[in-house]
């Protein structure tokens, strides 16, 4: 029996975690940004005739590599750098 447009699309969004040429996987980015930003977004991608995306990306490496090459390594701002992310809780604290 052939599949539902929803369960091709569950389908799609599960493999997404492990997809892309390393098998690393990608993530879901959902933003709202400002419109001049995204009409630069626009006109940047035309002019290398690239996508949004490709754009974002290289220009968030790009930054990425360059903060890295300009840390030491076994440092503390190394280490603080690459930290995760402090998860958010919805815990109530006590104050």
């Amino acid at each position: 029996m052939a599949k539902t447009a929803a369960q091709r699309q569950a389908a799609y969004r599960a493999q997404r975690p492990f997809a892309g040429s390393t098998g690393n996987g990608e993530r879901r980015l959902s933003i709202w940004i400002d419109t001049g930003t995204e009409l630069a977004i626009t006109r940047l991608a035309r002019r290398y005739a690239v996508t949004k995306r490709q754009i974002i990306e290289r220009l968030v490496l790009a930054e990425d590599n360059r903060i890295l090459s300009s840390i030491d390594s076994d440092t503390p701002e190394w280490d603080a750098y690459l930290e995760p992310p402090a998860l958010r809780s919805n815990e109530i604290k006590d104050l």
